[in-house]
């Protein structure tokens, strides 16, 4: 069993890496909205009960996930580095995984911050993200969240034997998927 997180800030590329990762390697893409959606809308005015489902509903498909004969997955996260309660979520994912004999890579990217401003209003990603649909407001939330956490890595900060960073700024998303599974040997 394969995991394989990307990370990195808003609409740096990750679940249009781990799109063109999942047809080239195999493993399953899940996406972090493809639970952060299910809750949004319904609890909106719930901040802390959407993000407790939210938890849960990740908790469950990793542990199902992790215990599977599946080859693995790709896993998208927008990772906080000065949040303790970020480092404990990536580490307990890890240690997951880790127990059920799984290997666990880790990709960071990054991209200059104006062209990210632009992939927030992509085709692709407003057609898998319903709640970036309202581009006043996602634009808002990220720039809000920008000035509020850092979202790349310091040199020398993650101390994984696999990982690797990529800024993909010049880089097609199938480019990226190639040099990932390159590094990996997925």
């Amino acid at each position: 069993m394969k995991l394989v997180i990307i990370f990195g800030p808003h609409a740096v590329g990750k679940m249009t890496v781990g799109q063109e990762l999942e047809k080239i390697t195999g493993l399953k893409l899940f996406h972090n909205h493809m639970t952060i959606d299910i809750v949004s809308d319904l609890f909106a005015n719930m901040p802390e009960e959407r993000s407790r489902l939210t938890g849960l509903f990740r908790k469950e498909i990793f542990e199902a996930y992790s215990k599977s004969d599946e080859y693995g997955m790709i896993f998208t996260y927008m990772w906080a580095f000065d949040s303790q309660e970020d480092w404990k979520y990536i580490n307990d994912l890890e240690k997951l995984f880790l127990s059920r004999n799984g290997e666990v890579y880790f990709v960071e990217l990054e991209a200059d911050y104006e062209l990210r401003i632009a992939r927030n209003k992509t085709e692709n990603r407003l057609l898998h993200k319903p709640s970036k649909r309202n581009i006043k407001k996602s634009e808002e939330f990220f720039r809000k969240l920008e000035d509020k956490y850092r979202l790349n890595s310091l040199e020398g900060e993650i101390q994984k034997e696999n990982y690797i960073r990529i800024n993909n700024t010049n880089h097609t998303p199938d480019m990226v998927a190639e040099l990932i599974k390159n590094k990996f040997s997925l």
